[in-house]
């Protein structure tokens, strides 16, 4: 983390982009580097799931709970700067008090994502981020917040203990690191790489030869060989 006065805001860096980062670092630095970015049926899935819960608008009260979507959240400290899908905000004595709002609210962020539970921390981190956004910006602690996938309809738990936090801290120490100096890490595929929405993008060479493959067989089938 950076010092007592934090990172100037000029310098800080999209927090979803943590997400992006523990998948792929280049994936990462592609997106958040060069600005580039193309779609397929994963993100375009994502993007209309999130439409509903990215509508500030349609923040609500339930009783003894307050739930805020599109909750704008930073972090000096961190250097990030982000939006909550959700907040749930529930009264408790042992909460924070909130502007316009009588009596004192504890903080719990639910991140939505599209498909079911990986077995990576991408998403868990991500939520931790917003979950220290919240913390520097209330002055309070958030032990627990919780994961949303489409697929299952169901809410996974997450501690935000030490380990997800230590994650978090050194993640964004190397995207800073990496987004000051301009650079974008090599290529390195794994399985992963089929499902990436920068595929094409990332690896041109693979494309060139898939294309080179397909004409010479379109050649050969159309001489009847």
């Amino acid at each position: 983390m950076k010092g007592p006065e934090g990172y100037p805001e000029e310098d800080w860096l999209a927090l979803s982009g943590i997400q992006h980062f523990s998948f792929c670092k280049r994936q990462w630095a592609l997106i958040h580097i060069e600005q580039l970015w193309s779609e397929n049926y994963l993100t375009t899935a994502g993007h209309l799931e999130h439409e509903r819960v990215h509508d500030y608008a349609a923040s609500e009260s339930r009783g003894d709970t307050l739930i805020m979507r599109d909750l704008r959240v930073y972090s000096r400290a961190l250097g990030i700067t982000g939006a909550c899908d959700v907040v749930e905000f529930h009264k408790s004595n042992d909460g924070v008090p909130l502007h316009g709002r009588d009596g004192l609210w504890l903080p719990y962020p639910i991140e939505y994502k599209h498909g079911k539970s990986k077995t990576i921390d991408a998403d868990r981190l991500q939520l931790c981020a917003e979950a220290m956004c919240l913390e520097e910006m209330l002055a309070c602690d958030i032990p627990e917040g919780a994961l949303f996938y489409r697929q299952t309809k169901r809410r996974e738990r997450v501690k935000l203990d030490e380990d997800l936090r230590n994650m978090v801290e050194a993640d964004f120490l190397q995207m800073h690191d990496l987004f000051s100096r301009g650079w974008t890490p090599k290529v390195k595929q794994t399985r992963s790489c089929s499902s990436c929405s920068l595929r094409d993008l990332c690896l041109p060479e693979l494309r060139k030869v898939k294309s080179a493959k397909a004409y010479i067989e379109e050649r050969l089938k159309e001489s009847g060989e």
